[in-house]
């Protein structure tokens, strides 16, 4: 398996594990959901993908950020 290299900026970062996160909520919600079978069978693999990815790269940026890399709130301080 060949391997891909990203150099990414804290603020970058917190977006891509912001969109990570909302599709691993989303494809989490139609699996709890869903009464289809196939579509449970289907986002359900790609769930297990999206978390075999969010998982590491949320404790790589916890680790070099803080637990802040991962507060998503639009609320002003």
């Amino acid at each position: 398996m060949s391997s891909f290299e990203l150099n990414l900026v804290e603020s970058e970062l917190k977006i891509i594990l912001e969109a990570l996160i909302e599709l691993e909520t989303k494809m989490a919600t139609i699996c709890d959901t869903s009464d289809d079978e196939d579509e449970i069978a289907d986002v359900g693999n790609d769930l297990i993908e999206i978390r075999l990815l969010l998982k590491p790269l949320k404790e790589k940026a916890i680790s070099k950020y803080g637990e802040n890399i991962v507060n998503f709130s639009r609320e002003s301080l």
